[in-house]
Parts: structure tokens; sequence; C-alpha cells
């Protein structure tokens, strides 16, 4: 109802209901009126026949006669027989009066408690109104908010899906152009190949004219007659000439400090170098990774941080074109993020643990990773999904991919076992039982040799193509630091390094198996290392957030 309307139906009721409650009681009104009407004659009856019997009463005492008359006494005992009747009659009257007088009382105050839940109804009908015109004020106010919202949403969904078209065709842009960049790869690759042999064919050739020059030497100082004495140091000269000759491909062995720096807050696990240009990337316990520009002559410049991650960083990846770098965390998860913009493009979250080791997967745009969770997961970055969960009964502490499509896993784990893993099958295709918990895993440049730091402090060397251990590292002072001691191979696979836990990296010959170099220059467990693919430059971190730069820049 609107306006006053419900107000005149309010009293409408009212007025219903106050014929009604009066009809009912009309006729006990009457009858009270009634009452009082006979009281009063009644009363004048009994005046009357009070003065008449005083009356009698005087006459008969002045003419003297006796009071027990016959017909007088008759008549004076029925007399008082009626006022008896009369008053009792009239007591009667007297208590119905009072009942009905009390009956009136209490509808009066029944009628007296109803006006006033009237007008507390009345109150709070008026309140009532009150807020239902807030409220549909309100209602009206939402109304308009949500046609706003979903007209801004219908714009927003609109550039989502243009933002995703443009998404799709600059993603699909970057994979031709990586797909023709791994190509390029390739060629040079095999270029280079084709030159190695025909250098090393020249080098035989060179060498084999050494030698033969050397024989014929040695045979015409034997001919010349010369004691055996001199015939030996001959012959020890010329060997000397032979080794001076011979070229070493093998990296320059970095034994001076080029920079020193605080990497991070606090411990630093992780440390990577770019496979194109002198980036290198940092992963610490202030839950960063960190990447330094190193281009410029003897510094080193703070190039930006990725920031996302909840806990502390355990390794950093770069893809093969070095545009994007992917992060292993102790929250559970893993990130990626491209190097250009330093924006966090992906988070994979899906493991149980801490997730230790993360890893691009032959391509940009697929991922693996290990974690305490005893599993391992692969990731299709185009989807944002896990494709593929490998269960491997024991915690992944490191992992590498054989091949450059990625169809081989090689993983370490703290049950001391390297597994085999293809990506077609589910289970494991090899497994390799070491003597201690396997803390990292690098692979050579021609996929052959696999290098292994094992928590007895060792360092082995596999060779993938037996399946065999051919060579094990160790020496008297070197101590595995931590259970994520990263061990790596030089640039062209002839040297090998990894930190300790007294502050120095070690540096052992692959080939010959002899410790060529402890660099000192931490103050801590020295915790990763990493080296330069082109310049041979070796950088190592520790747990007390420096990392060092050596060789020459």
């Amino acid at each position: 109802m609107e306006g006053g309307e419900w107000r005149n139906s309010i009293i409408s009721q009212l007025q219903t209901r106050n014929k009604y409650q009066t009809a009912a009681f009309q006729d006990v009104i009457t009858f009270q009126s009634r009452l009082f009407d006979n009281v009063n004659t009644l009363k004048n009856e009994n005046l009357q026949l009070t003065l008449v019997n005083e009356r009698i009463r005087f006459s008969t005492s002045e003419n003297g006669l006796p009071s027990a008359g016959g017909g007088s006494n008759e008549r004076v005992q029925a007399l008082e027989q009626k006022i008896l009747v009369q008053q009792e009659e009239l007591t009667n009257l007297h208590r119905r009066r009072g009942e009905s007088s009390q009956q009136i009382i209490n509808l009066n105050a029944k009628v007296h408690d109803l006006e006033k839940q009237l007008q507390a109804k009345d109150i709070v009908i008026s309140e009532n109104t009150a807020l239902i015109a807030s409220l549909r004020a309100e209602i009206q106010l939402y109304e308009n908010n949500m046609t706003e919202l979903e007209g801004l949403n219908t714009v927003l969904r609109d550039e989502h899906q243009a933002l995703q078209i443009a998404f799709a065709a600059i993603e699909e842009k970057l994979r031709k152009a990586q797909d023709e960049n791994r190509t390029l790869v390739e060629r040079l690759i095999k270029y280079k190949s084709k030159d190695a042999d025909k250098m090393n064919d020249e080098n035989e050739h060179f060498l084999k004219k050494k030698s033969d020059r050397v024989r014929r030497e040695l045979e015409e100082a034997a001919r010349e007659g010369g004691s055996r004495g001199s015939i030996g140091s001959a012959g020890s000269s010329a060997e000397d000439k032979i080794l001076d000759s011979m070229p070493y491909y093998a990296t320059a062995l970095p034994t001076k400090v080029a920079l020193r720096f605080d990497a991070h807050e606090g411990d630093v696990n992780a440390v990577k170098w770019s496979p194109t240009e002198r980036t290198l990337a940092t992963g610490g316990a202030d839950r960063k990774v960190k990447l330094w520009d190193l281009s410029k002559m003897g510094t080193v410049e703070n190039k930006g941080t990725l920031v996302g991650s909840n806990a502390g960083v355990m390794s950093v990846d770069f893809d093969s074109t070095g545009a994007y770098l992917v992060g292993a965390s102790n929250d559970f998860a893993s990130r990626v993020w491209t190097v250009a913009d330093q924006r966090l493009r992906h988070t994979l979250t899906g493991h149980s643990a801490k997730v230790m080791a993360a890893k691009f997967l032959g391509e940009p745009t697929k991922v693996i990773t290990g974690s305490h969770d005893r599993t391992l997961k692969i990731w299709d970055l185009r989807s944002k999904m896990c494709t593929e969960t490998k269960f491997a009964g024991s915690s992944c502490n490191d992992l590498v991919t054989s091949d450059s499509a990625g169809s081989t896993i090689i993983s370490g784990h703290f049950d001391k076992t390297i597994r085999f893993w293809d990506i077609r099958t589910e289970m494991s295709a090899n497994h390799i039982v070491l003597q201690g918990k396997i803390t990292s895993l690098d692979l050579s440049r021609d996929s052959n040799y696999l290098l292994a730091c094992v928590r007895d402090d060792t360092i082995q060397l596999i060779d993938l193509r037996q399946n065999t251990i051919v060579r094990t590292f160790s020496h008297e002072a070197f101590k595995v630091g931590c259970d994520w001691s990263r061990a790596a191979f030089g640039p062209a696979g002839r040297l090998l390094a990894v930190g300790a836990a007294d502050g120095a990296a070690y540096v052992w010959n692959t080939h010959s198996g002899k410790l060529e170099a402890t660099l000192k220059d931490h103050s801590a467990a020295v915790t990763a290392v990493s080296w330069h693919p082109q310049s041979g430059l070796l950088a190592s971190v520790d747990r007390g957030k420096r990392a060092v730069i050596w060789g020459d820049l």
C-alpha cells in the first residue's frame, strides 16, 4: 500500500473491532441500568413499607392493643418476610453490579493495553516503511553499479581476447625464430665440428712430420757415435718438443679473482651463466633471482631482480636462447621469467614439497622439475599445466636432459641412485647406484659424459655410452659442503669445477684425473659453480652471500 491508505485501513479495522466488542457488551450495560432502576424502586418501596410499619406499631402502642393481634400480626410478618426477600434480592443485585463493574474495569484495561500495542505497531510500521525505502534506494544503486560493472567486464573480456590473439601470434613468431635459431646453431655446430676435424687432421699431419724429423735427428745423432747418456738426453729433449707442439684444446685454467661482490642478503644457492651473453643469474635464500651484467671490463652491474618466489630459490636455468629463465623454489613451486623485461610469466604449482631443480626440456615451452616429494613433473607452458608426473620413489635433488629434443631425463636422488627416464614411458629406463646421496648432475656438451657430485666427498664421471663410471675425483681436503652442492663441466669438457665446505673451488682435469687448482677466496662453504660457455670464466657462490668471478675479463 502506498501513501496513507494503510492508515485508513488500520482505522477502519479498529472501528469494526470496536463496534463488534461494544455490541457484545450492550446487553450487560442495559441489564445493569435496569438493575439500577429496580434497586431504586425497591429502595422506595422498602422505605414506604418501613414507614407503614412504624405507623402501625405506633398506632398499636397508643391504643394499648396487644401486638400479637391475629390479622395484624400476619400482615406484619408478611411484610417483614417481603422485606427480607427484597433485601436478599438487593444484596444479589449489589453483588452482580460489583461483578459487572469489575468486568468493565478489566475490559477497559484490556482495551488500554491493545491501544498501547497498536501504538507500538504503528511505530514499528513507520520504521519498517523508512527501512524499505532506504533498501529500495540501495537496491537501485547496486543495480546501477552492476550494470556499469557488466559493461566494464565486457570491455575487459574483449580486450583480453584481443591480447590473447596478439600473444598467440607473437608466440608463434617466437617459436619460428627459435626453431630457426636452433637450426642455425646446429649448422654452426656442424661447421665447427668440421673445422675441428680438419684442424685435428692438420695437427696429426704436423705431429707426424715433426716426429719423423725428430726420429731422423735421433738416427743422425746415433750414427755420429755419441755416448749413450747423450743419446738419452737428446731423446728427452725431443719428447719435450713434441709435447710443446701439441695443441691444447682445454679451457684456460682460471687462477685469479677477476671480481667479487655480495650477490644476495643471505645464502646464495644457485648460479648460472647466460648461454648468449655475459649475464650471470644467481638465486638466493632471500627469495630473489638476480641478474648481473659483466660485459663491461672489470665491473659488475645489477641488471635486475626477478621477484615472485615466496621462499629460497634453489636452482636457476636459462633456455638455449637466453630469453627465458626458470627458477625452483622451496615454496613448492617453480617460476619462469622473461629476461628482457624481467617479468614473471608462469608459476608452476603442483609439488607437495620444496622444488630443488627446474630445467627447460628441449625447448622454451617445456619445463621439467624435481622435488623432495619424490616426483618429477613435466610442464607445458603453452597450456599452463602439468602434462606428466613421474614417481621416482626418492627425493630428487638435481636433473638434466641428455639431448636437445629433451626425450631422455637423468635425475639424481637422495637414495644414492641416478635414474634415467624416457619421456615416452612412465617407468625409469635404467639406474646407477652410487655410494652416497647425489647432490648435483651435469652433462658434457656432447652428451656423452655425466658428472655426479656425491655426498661421500667424491665426483663421479660416468660414460653414458657404456653406462659405467670411468673416473672418480677426490682429494683429502675436499668435502662436499651441502646436500645441493653443484658441480659443473668446463666448456670444452676437459675441466670440472665444484665447491667445497672449506670455501674453495676445486678444479680437476677430466682426462688425467689430476687436481689442477684449488681456488680459495670464499669465507663460507661454496654451494654452486658455473662456467661461461664461450669465455671460460668460472663463477662460484657461497653460503655467506658472496659471488666470485675467476679468470680474465
